[in-house]
């Protein structure tokens, strides 16, 4: 029973097992990221992606499936380069932050003066809207930014009322206005 078991782990040479894991991890990537630039508007860059995708699926699973009768090594080593091509992909994603944020912060009147003054020497347009709070009247601070600036916008609200009530949300259209130049995904 031993010796049958033994086989199955050593039928397939470890290079190959390696090969198709790192494959797989590489083509789940690129279709993570596919997705998410599609979502994002860059379709052009998604079908590149799109296309290297399809021929790393093709010849991986191929070989996998092919195989699978004799080595069963290789559906797993395609399982788990497949889990851990979803984690890198998203980890990716984060990573490059392609998109736009609209963050919202709810302050204290004399506060987001300072802050939307802050903001706006900072190169970011930051509209304002006067609000009542339960006890005080309030300031709601909106801001578009690029998902790469966001985490600097944030900060330098906290910066000056860290007990800020912050709101941020992506955004999938954004028309008129003054936005801060936005960066290409690829420079």
């Amino acid at each position: 029973m031993w010796e049958s078991f033994i086989d199955i782990l050593t039928r397939t040479s470890f290079l190959e097992l390696f090969l198709i894991f790192m494959a797989k991890i590489v083509e789940v990537t690129i279709s993570t990221l596919r997705l998410i630039l599609i979502n994002k508007g860059y379709r052009n860059y998604g079908v590149v992606l799109a296309l290297i995708e399809i021929f790393l699926w093709v010849f991986v699973a191929s070989s996998v499936i092919m195989g699978l009768s004799e080595s069963p090594m290789k559906g797993v080593a395609y399982g788990l380069g497949f889990a851990a091509g979803v984690y890198l992909g998203s980890t990716l994603e984060q990573k490059i932050a392609v998109g736009k944020v609209l963050i919202q912060a709810v302050l204290p009147y004399d506060k987001g003066l300072q802050i939307t003054n802050n903001i706006r020497t900072l190169g970011f347009g930051a509209t304002t809207l006067d609000a009542h709070g339960k006890d005080s009247k309030r300031m709601v601070v909106m801001v578009f930014a690029n998902r790469r600036d966001s985490k600097n916008v944030v900060k330098e609200i906290k910066a000056i009322d860290e007990k800020a009530m912050i709101i941020s949300s992506e955004t999938s259209n954004l028309s008129g206005g003054y936005m801060r130049q936005i960066r290409h995904l690829i420079k």
